[in-house]
């Protein structure tokens, strides 16, 4: 850096700034491999690009309606809620928080900002392009309703990421690696990838991320064992329990303390939700 002509980059804008700029990248790559598209008009293919977070572009610009379901009113209710709910999370809870343990203000932080964007704005997106006759699947599919932790990664969460990974990833690895190797070769993947945009804007805590991700293939494999199979952990009650264990138990590794810290609690101060020391 050279003094007085380079500040810099604040870690919550370099945070954003590469989570965009990685996913513009396979937003193009979704878009450039995608089959039957050929079709579509100009405009649908920059809707695709800009107004929507999702990875599976040859749903996106089909031309027939056998993949749209659109919404009714319970469903835009429930997106409205969850969006109002992460609003309320961000400038209700956390400022309310302010005095508390700063961990505390970070992780209400980082509910409101998923409850904001995650499961409210992109729910609200996806039935407004269902309402205009555009299959726009939703990227969050009931989480909370997953039976065991291979229905929460593989159909359930973030289908966006999983659309892309299982695609380009997970079948051209099966056949070569196997489904163990394909499946931990994903989560590393997958963890290198948060590595960047948490561990990197934060400057610290490297390698937490992808450890998170690698103990997921980890407990996915206990889950399908024959140990896991007598113990009922891929069904019922206790697949819901050990998939609740498995993702919360570890996820301080994936949001660590100088994420929170640097990152976070900056990004909270600057949209107005309070003020927050921080590293």
């Amino acid at each position: 850096m050279i003094p007085g002509r380079f500040q810099p980059i604040t870690p919550w804008v370099f945070m954003w700034g590469l989570s965009f700029a990685i996913y513009f990248s396979l937003k193009l790559v979704s878009l450039n491999f995608a089959r039957g598209t050929g079709h579509a008009p100009l405009w649908k293919r920059a809707a695709y690009l800009l107004a929507w977070p999702g990875m599976d572009a040859e749903t996106f610009l089909a031309d027939s309606d056998r993949f749209l379901q659109p919404p009714n009113p319970a469903e835009w209710l429930f997106a409205s809620f969850k969006f109002l709910m992460g609003m309320g999370l961000l400038w209700i809870v956390v400022p309310a928080l302010a005095s508390q343990n700063l961990w505390l203000v970070g992780w209400a932080g980082l509910l409101g900002i998923a409850f904001t964007v995650h499961f409210g704005l992109f729910h609200l997106l996806s039935c407004a392009w269902r309402h205009c006759g555009i299959a726009a699947v939703p990227i969050m599919n009931w989480p909370i309703a997953s039976q065991s932790l291979t229905e929460f990664w593989g159909r359930r969460w973030n289908l966006a990421f999983r659309d892309l990974t299982h695609r380009f990833l997970f079948l051209p690895l099966i056949q070569r690696m196997g489904p163990v190797g394909a499946l931990f070769t994903g989560f590393f993947v997958s963890g290198l990838v948060h590595d960047l945009v948490i561990s990197w804007p934060a400057n610290g805590g490297y390698g937490r991320p992808t450890l998170f991700f690698l103990l997921q293939g980890i407990a996915i494999l206990v889950e399908r064992s024959r140990s896991g199979r007598q113990l009922g952990l891929g069904h019922g009650l206790a697949g819901r329990c050990f998939c609740l264990l498995a993702i919360l138990l570890p996820s301080p590794l994936l949001f660590h303390a100088s994420f929170l810290s640097r990152v976070i609690l900056p990004f909270l101060t600057a949209i107005g939700a309070g003020e927050f020391a921080h590293q």
